[in-house]
């Protein structure tokens, strides 16, 4: 126990503050006098408690963390934080098990968007808010926000940043304290978050629905307060603040704070993510609208043009909402934008897969190759935004590329041979690893994941938690060299 307290203490004081952001859907239960209350008092009491009980039984022991601790505290936090956050979820609604309550928090906390409860629309208004502010609070990242806020810590912060933070390229900073950086990321966070807000309350989303959504969109998660989701408004105002938000939210959050805070708007021309994000997407939309006609599966071509552009965008950024089934699409189709998602979110962006940095960087190495095989002795470097690619990154991503598919093949393996018809057990594992939501077959935008059993739950969670932390982060904590002295 000794040797682990370092990291365990910290992760007391993480429980503790989790347990007071508790206190949010609480003042909108009462506010709103859903019923409750009882849930989330006895989640405070129980969060506070047990963080404060782990914190001091170990505050004798506090080191500065090292990267190996670090790499334990997030694991732990991910896997931790959803326990708590399932506890409103588990004390108030009817019938839920522990399984499903503890995916739908981790869903929540991981901005997947998957879901196991369906009468949405008819659930305490603070139940829904709280599913929402997960999504808010771990879009951006619990850890990301507690160096932001708890600088009192002193706990080797630069290493949990790393450690978190979903990029490949992680060691520039945007300014020489990490704490600032991290409360730069969330002031611009939050100030988008409120203008997606205005947006939604301004084009006809009732105030309290346009907040929840507005942490769904910020987050990339994609909870809805609608068993519908976004197809109950049937808005085209709607969906084009919702798309133009999830855009913004797909991209890196560095350059958003270089443009809106350092007044320095060339770093949206700067950004060299930003022509293949755009890109790839108009090429997409274009080319499925087109693809779709002859299959008449809507009215006309704008009517196409409509569905496609939203939900390519939504899947693409690992948003997740809907606005209809397009599972009734032809196949081709469907398994296109689930791919999209897999890769279209930029590098410090909310969103999930593995990061269109990443991408570009297997592209420009592929390419490299090829034309190694014509000229073996040229010198091509793999140049990227002007720079070099050292070799280390590079091995770094060909080494999580090449992981990334073999936990898509081998998670989609098990969940098949547990009895999952193929198609649903391979779309739910790239949706919960890209941190989607919705799938195919009967998790699709029409289902949810309440369908599966417990062992599939469990599975899809763990899936879930690794495309959250970018795999590594989390299977480095697994490997026995990791626990060898």
């Amino acid at each position: 126990m000794r040797s682990y307290a370092p990291v365990l203490n910290p992760l007391g004081l993480i429980i503790v503050f989790f347990g007071l952001l508790l206190l949010v859907p609480l003042g909108v239960s009462i506010h709103h006098g859903d019923g409750a209350v009882r849930a989330y008092d006895e989640a405070l009491l129980m969060t506070l408690v047990s963080g404060a009980l782990l914190w001091w039984s170990t505050h004798r022991h506090r080191r500065d963390l090292r990267p190996r601790d670090a790499f334990l505290l997030v694991a732990l936090t991910w896997l931790i934080l959803p326990l708590f956050g399932a506890l409103p979820l588990y004390i108030q609604l009817p019938g839920i098990s522990f399984t499903d309550a503890y995916f739908e928090a981790t869903s929540g906390l991981t901005a997947t968007g998957a879901t196991a409860i369906s009468g949405l629309d008819h659930l305490p208004i603070s139940i829904n808010f709280w599913r929402t502010f997960m999504h808010w609070i771990g879009g951006m990242g619990v850890i990301v926000l507690v160096v932001a806020i708890l600088p009192l810590l002193g706990i080797g912060g630069r290493s949990l940043f790393k450690a978190e933070t979903p990029t490949p390229m992680k060691d520039a900073s945007l300014t020489p304290r990490i704490a600032e950086t991290a409360k730069g990321l969330w002031m611009v966070y939050l100030v988008l978050t409120l203008a997606c807000w205005g947006a939604l309350n301004l084009v006809g989303m009732e105030t309290w629905d346009a907040l929840m959504h507005a942490f769904s969109v910020m987050g990339l998660g994609g909870f809805s307060t609608r068993d519908a989701s976004l197809g109950h408004y049937n808005s085209l105002q709607v969906e084009g603040v919702v798309i133009f938000f999830a855009l913004l939210s797909g991209i890196n959050y560095a350059t958003h704070f270089m443009a809106l805070f350092q007044h320095d708007f060339k770093a949206y021309v700067h950004d060299r993510e930003l022509p293949f994000y755009f890109g790839v997407l108009t090429v997409s939309i274009l080319a499925l609208s087109l693809y779709l006609m002859p299959y008449n599966v809507y009215e006309d071509y704008w009517s196409t043009l409509r569905y496609v552009a939203f939900h390519s965008i939504s899947l693409a950024t690992s948003l997740g909402f809907a606005t209809a089934d397009y599972t009734f699409w032809p196949m081709f189709a469907q398994v296109w934008i689930l791919f999209l998602g897999s890769f279209i979110a930029c590098s410090g962006s909310t969103g999930g897969g593995i990061k269109l940095m990443r991408a570009i960087i297997l592209y420009k190495q592929v390419y490299r190759e090829l034309a190694r095989a014509v000229h073996p002795n040229a010198v091509l470097p793999v140049r990227f935004r002007n720079q070099q690619i050292p070799d280390h990154i590079l091995h770094a991503v060909l080494g999580f590329s090449f992981i990334y598919m073999v936990t898509i093949v081998s998670l989609s393996l098990v969940l098949s041979a547990s009895g999952l018809e193929l198609v649903t057990a391979f779309s739910a594992v790239v949706a919960c690893l890209n941190n989607t939501g919705p799938g195919l077959g009967a998790v699709g935008p029409a289902g949810n994941y309440s369908v599966l059993t417990d062992f599939q739950t469990w599975v899809c969670t763990f899936a879930m938690l690794l495309g959250r932390l970018e795999i590594f982060t989390l299977l480095v904590v697994l490997t026995p060299a990791f626990w060898r002295k």
